[in-house]
């Protein structure tokens, strides 16, 4: 029978940590990255081995771990525990925060792509709806986003009231919202298009332009503007 080799027995060029300190965090592979959070395995798999399979439970794609829970990490995996499901999901956390720093800043909004790509990393794999709102100045430049409410699978609340407080805090000249839609369906609810003219109505007795809603499903969005609405 051949016995499994612990990371302290491999090639010291080959271990995750020493590798990444040698090399850089580009040489590494998103298994060996995962590896180095999770630092240890199970009795059959090295640490690297078992970030392999969930790399592969999450069809070796990021975005798709990202929407794992801590109680689908700790329930599939033999040797993912509360502590290490934690340190992934807060992994995946700080990338998606990481994202959107470098999306928004100083970012002139020009279409809805432009939208789309500054919520993306927030909303697309989010197994429930939050709604926000991005604030713009009069050069159409993002000064802030903000997250309104979340809510279940098929809905959140959302207080036209708080949008206008924050539209004012922030002496914002126009105003976009977006929200998610889990279920895979991008297309507007009735309700989504009476919240939409409803927030509409309240920016222009205050002189503020809606510009836009966008609707993000997994990678795909609809925007209201460019359907005609608005």
């Amino acid at each position: 029978m051949k016995t499994k080799l612990k990371l302290s027995e491999w090639a010291k060029e080959d271990r995750p940590r020493e590798k990444l300190n040698n090399k850089g965090a580009t040489s590494l592979t998103e298994a060996e990255l995962l590896a180095i959070l999770i630092g240890s395995g199970n009795r059959e798999e090295t640490a690297v081995e078992l970030s392999r399979r969930i790399l592969n439970h999450a069809k070796n794609n990021l975005l798709e771990l990202g929407r794992f829970s801590i109680h689908e990490l700790t329930s599939n995996f033999k040797g993912i525990g509360e502590a290490k499901a934690i340190t992934i999901v807060a992994a995946m956390e700080l990338s998606r925060r990481r994202s959107e720093s470098e999306t928004i800043e100083k970012r002139q909004i020009k279409s809805s792509k432009d939208i789309f790509d500054i919520f993306h990393s927030s909303l697309s794999d989010l197994p429930y709806e939050e709604f926000w709102i991005l604030l713009l100045n009069r050069g159409n430049k993002a000064i802030n986003k903000i997250k309104i409410s979340h809510g279940g699978v098929s809905g959140t609340v959302v207080d036209t009231k708080i949008i206008l407080k924050f539209v004012l805090e922030n002496l914002a000249s126009s105003i976009i919202l977006c929200h998610n839609h889990p279920s895979g369906n991008k297309n507007p609810s009735s309700e989504d298009i009476t919240i939409t003219q409803k927030i509409k109505k309240a920016c222009e007795a205050i002189d503020v332009t809606l510009l836009d809603h966008i609707i993000i499903s997994n990678n795909s969005f609809l925007s209201f503007t460019d359907e005609g609405l608005i």
